[in-house]
């Protein structure tokens, strides 16, 4: 049942649970949560659970005492070695004791997680779910339907609905490349000719296909971009589809494809931070490596399509939003007519895209 905020007494909660099982930018984007909770309360023990495969957006995270993970699929070994692990991970979780569990997802994992480890208060997402994922929390904060708030704001009201409110310094999210990627990061750009803050970053492409610029027109900002004296790095995701597209756009450069720093599919995700973090700005989509920039400061020139830019737009970093002026955005769905396919983005043109770069390297030149 729901009590109110005044019931709960933060000098009686010694550990925390925050859980997130969701994708990589959705953990990314519950680290002000992570840093508001340390803040106020410091003598507690922060851990948080998410999937494995998510790791390193709270990998180092400074605000954090244990991160737990579980197999988003069927582990190595098929049902029985993820049931074993699972096994281990409750009694792991169970022995940490939790007085607060925040759990960040509307997902009926966390309902049945809360009911076994029963931590003294617990908090998460009302709205129209079943009974028994309702009746599994001590609190429910309301969401603002309608995409009309940005989700870190969202994530921070479960610390609101109790009592705990955050700060302006705590809601800048918070990403550690960590040393080993930097090291290489920076040894593969001197290798290349190109020094921190030297480069323009580009990150084509995005698990979802409808989140994505064609590569004919990529191509052609690059190549613009190119002729305007700026290095280039290229980066994306191991994916077969981010390959080939990556394929596509430095075939259409023609001897422009040699002036380019082609690291798609060869960096793990922290390696990705790492160049992020060095580079003078990002040019991309609606996706992880946007997240990643404003974590780490570095300014976006983000294009959007579907999704709606106030509820996931680039955080707290300088940045400049191009997007079609059509009367159906932002629609919120999968592409025109759930189709995969946008075509306020396929009609996106090139030029409109570099006058964003521009105006946004001239605000930045001296920051």
């Amino acid at each position: 049942m729901k009590v109110e905020a005044s019931q709960i007494r933060p000098a009686a909660i010694r550990r925390v649970l925050v859980t997130k099982l969701r994708h990589h930018g959705d953990v990314l984007l519950t680290t002000p949560v992570l840093a508001s909770l340390k803040r106020q309360l410091p003598w507690a023990e922060i851990d948080a659970l998410i999937y494995h495969e998510t790791r390193d957006m709270l990998a180092d995270n400074p605000y954090l005492d244990q991160l737990h993970t579980i197999q988003r699929t069927r582990a190595v070994g098929g049902t029985w070695a993820k049931l074993r692990h699972e096994l281990s991970l409750f009694r792991t979780l169970r022995s940490r004791r939790y007085d607060l569990v925040l759990h960040l997802t509307e997902h009926n994992r966390g309902a049945t997680l809360v009911r076994a480890l029963k931590p003294r208060w617990s908090v998460s997402l009302d709205g129209p779910w079943h009974g028994f994922f309702k009746r599994s929390f001590s609190h429910l904060y309301l969401p603002l339907w309608g995409n009309r708030r940005h989700t870190v704001e969202m994530n921070l009201d479960a610390l609101r609905v109790i009592g705990l409110y955050p700060d302006e310094a705590d809601k800048h999210l918070s990403l550690i490349p960590g040393e080993a990627a930097t090291h290489r990061c920076r040894a593969e750009l001197a290798a290349a000719g190109l020094a921190p803050q030297g480069y323009l970053l580009l990150h084509p492409g995005s698990r979802w296909a409808y989140k994505v610029w064609p590569a004919e027109r990529m191509a052609d900002l690059i190549g613009r971009l190119l002729a305007a004296g700026h290095k280039i790095v290229l980066t994306g995701s191991p994916d077969q589809a981010e390959r080939e597209m990556a394929d596509t756009i430095l075939a259409q450069l023609g001897a422009g494809r040699e002036q380019v720093l082609n690291r798609v599919g060869q960096l793990n995700l922290r390696e990705l931070a790492a160049y992020i973090a060095d580079a003078r700005m990002l040019i991309g989509v609606d996706s992880v490596p946007m997240h990643m920039a404003a974590a780490l400061d570095t300014p976006i020139v983000a294009l959007f399509g579907p999704s709606n830019p106030v509820e996931w737009g680039p955080w707290r970093v300088p940045h400049r939003l191009v997007s079609a002026a059509l009367p159906c955005l932002p629609c919120g769905m999968k592409g025109c007519g759930n189709s995969g396919y946008s075509e306020c983005l396929a009609n996106l043109p090139a030029d409109t895209v570099m006058a964003a770069v521009q105006d946004l390297l001239r605000a930045t030149e001296n920051g």
